[in-house]
């Protein structure tokens, strides 16, 4: 079939129900059998669309108009929403939002996971305030008409779209990275520019602890050289006096890969510290860090709850990072072991145990999938095991390790409902049974969603 014979044609419009929504927040219309995606509407909605793009099997749309709005709709009260690619649902009310998270997280158990009947718990949300809650603002830095411009990339571009606030991260995020940028400005510093790759600022990256009201500010340059840096240091501690620590990351490469590998403390001190419940953590320039708090302690209580220790359980946290989930179980059990490739996190780890006191928490670095059945070896027997993987979901070997463990329960955490439902799938074939998912809104206003889904041997009885 040629595009001629498509149902559908470019730059024609067209008159669609919406019946849907993707994973990725974009409303789903048909046209004689034909799909068309169509960002900022809403399943029930009537529109008048403009075929933006079409390819074999499917096309893209743009709104023209509405003609008839679903309830769910609501004013994006951000005003660069509709160009910004940093939030895609911020036209969906809050309560909308968190139905169409547990019905992906549902949808996909069924399709790809073949798992009929299990149960898909409502969405925990974060209550009548939705906003605000980023302890983290990572923006590119760039230039327009002689001065420096700080923001977000365009949607499926790397425009930058001027902003001085967003409102989906915390305030004092949003002006540190003001301040530093009409400091930086004052002294031409010139920002980087890709395609030449030239210019010195590439990102400004604040990061805000919540309960502690550290700050920490990390510039990140082509180059090592930083112009006026003695005067940019003390501008920026008179400006921001919550500064706890000023940091320089090199990135010299042709990449859009934010952090290079050399980090170097300019001012201050190397970490800024935050609390998640009782647990204290460091943080640095490159840890990796939750970046909505409050909603972390509600997932790790959740995965807590799921993991039913009484204080005498051996338990694994496969993927544990800085320890974070890692330090919410020893509180309850008898022995954690974590593992994790990225030997930084697991530096951050053990600092972070001995922060906090916590000695029946031991880590190693490597992959879960070689670390583990040498555990095994050595005749380490987990009651129960935790896995956090990266979007991708679990290594093929590591899920094969769990089944012949067998430990009582399992533990599944992820941000990626499709290879959560697939990662189910070879977990029950091999002789787990999924009881119950949570799906938990870590980021509101995106289409990202966190989830945890308890797990038990078929032949253990609760």
């Amino acid at each position: 079939m040629t595009k001629a014979d498509l149902p559908v044609h470019k730059n024609e419009s067209y008159e669609v129900d919406i019946v849907d929504l993707t994973h990725e927040g974009a409303g789903v219309a048909r046209v004689n059998g034909f799909t068309l995606f169509v960002p900022n509407t809403l399943p029930g909605e009537r529109a008048k669309i403009k075929v933006v793009g079409v390819k074999k099997g499917f096309g893209f749309g743009r709104l023209e108009e509405l003609i008839e709005e679903s309830p769910e709709r609501v004013d994006p009260p951000c005003p660069i929403y509709k160009w910004c690619g940093g939030c895609q649902l911020q036209h969906l009310s809050y309560e909308g939002q968190l139905e169409y998270k547990r019905k992906q997280v549902e949808d996909v158990l069924t399709r790809i996971g073949k798992l009929e009947g299990v149960p898909v718990l409502p969405t925990l949300g974060m209550g009548d305030e939705p906003w605000r809650y980023r302890n983290k603002a990572q923006v590119p830095v760039g230039e327009r008409n002689g001065r420096l411009i700080t923001g977000f990339y365009q949607k499926r571009s790397h425009e930058i779209v001027e902003m001085d606030s967003c409102i989906i991260t915390g305030d004092t995020n949003d002006d540190a990275v003001q301040a530093v940028k009409e400091i930086v400005n004052k002294y031409n510093i010139t920002a980087y520019n890709e395609e030449k790759h030239k210019g010195i600022l590439r990102h400004i990256i604040s990061r805000y602890g919540k309960t502690t009201g550290d700050l920490m500010i990390v510039l990140v340059t082509n180059g090592k050289d930083l112009p006026q840096r003695k005067k940019i240091i003390e501008e920026i501690c008179h400006a921001l006096p919550e500064i706890k620590s000023i940091v320089q990351n090199v990135n010299s490469k042709r990449t859009n890969v934010i952090f290079g590998e050399e980090t170097r403390v300019l001012w201050g001190a190397e970490y800024i510290y935050d609390f998640i419940g009782d647990i204290k953590f460091a943080i640095s320039a490159r840890s990796f860090y939750q970046i909505n708090p409050d909603q972390t302690k509600v997932l790790y209580d959740q995965a807590l709850q799921y993991a039913e220790l009484n204080g005498d359980e051996t338990v694994i946290d496969a993927y544990c990072g800085i320890g974070t989930i890692s330090l919410f179980l020893a509180q309850q059990a008898k022995k954690v072991y974590g593992v994790e490739i990225v030997p930084e996190a697991i530096e951050d780890a053990r600092r972070n145990a001995e922060l906090n006191n916590i000695t029946n928490a031991e880590f190693a670095v490597g992959k879960s999938e070689d670390v583990i059945p040498e555990w095994k070896k050595q005749g380490i027997t987990p009651d129960v095991i935790v896995v956090d993987p990266p979007r991708k979901g679990c290594d093929e070997e590591l899920l094969k390790t769990i089944i012949e463990m067998k430990p009582k329960r399992v533990v599944y955490v992820s941000c990626n409902p499709s290879t959560l439902a697939r990662d189910l799938r070879v977990l029950e074939d091999g002789g787990f049974k999924t009881h119950k998912v949570q799906p938990v809104d870590m980021f509101p206003q995106t289409t990202h969603v966190e989830t945890v889904a308890l797990l038990e041997l078929n032949n253990h009885k609760k």
